[in-house]
């Protein structure tokens, strides 16, 4: 593979986290502009939202390392940007999770939470022109996941911060790309790994190993 097509999914060195061995001769950190860093590091710096976030995510990471879950850091970082209301972004499939968290929030002093799941307003797929036949279960009422639209209510609560619970992949994305305020991730949905994605990587020599194949997903079965 050419230098120029390489990035750091190629990289067994790491020179970026210690500085103890050299630059690849393909590292992204000698291939990126210079102007690159010092806008990010301008935006660290004296951006008054920027600074806030990189700030609180530094602190968490470098007073409780290994120290909180995961639940506890997001809590930490909604207080120490300021945030007064708390947007959740919840998939209906885990909503006693997002209910609990809820809870946590207030019992944090997070009091004024406002939580949408996805199926909010109940519209069957087929009006968003999805097909009936690719619905999880064909010929009867499905209602969408609705990612725009729990961004679009959560933008008239005027929330601080939006937290992610299990939304569904590309509904993330979309909530994502239409929601006013910062969001953070607190649960990755993956329905076959009880919402642990990362271990289809961890076993992906072994019990995942088409994860490396390159056939495509297998058809679906009725």
């Amino acid at each position: 593979m050419d230098d120029d097509k390489r990035s750091c999914a190629q990289c067994g060195v790491l020179h970026c986290r210690h500085l103890d061995s050299a630059w690849p001769s393909f590292c992204m950190t000698t291939r990126t502009p210079q102007e690159d860093f010092d806008y990010a590091l301008g935006q660290y710096r004296d951006d008054p939202e920027a600074s806030r976030m990189f700030r609180a995510a530094a602190e968490i990471e470098g007073l409780y390392y290994g120290r909180l879950t995961r639940v506890e850091e997001v809590v930490l970082f909604a207080q120490k940007i300021g945030a007064r209301k708390v947007g959740i972004a919840t998939c209906v499939g885990l909503i006693r999770e997002s209910q609990t968290f809820a809870k946590v929030l207030r019992a944090k002093g997070l009091e004024d939470v406002c939580a949408v799941a996805c199926k909010v307003g109940g519209i069957d797929k087929e009006q968003a022109g999805i097909p009936d036949d690719v619905k999880v279960r064909p010929g009867q009422h499905e209602s969408m996941c609705n990612p725009i639209v729990q961004a679009r209510i959560l933008n008239r609560e005027g929330t601080d911060l939006n937290v992610i619970v299990g939304l569904c992949v590309g509904h993330d994305t979309l909530f994502i790309k239409h929601s006013e305020a910062p969001v953070t991730c607190l649960i990755v949905k993956d329905r076959v790994l009880a919402h642990n994605p990362a271990a289809a990587l961890y076993a992906s020599g072994s019990y995942y190993k088409r994860l490396l194949s390159p056939e495509t997903v297998p058809p679906r079965s009725r």
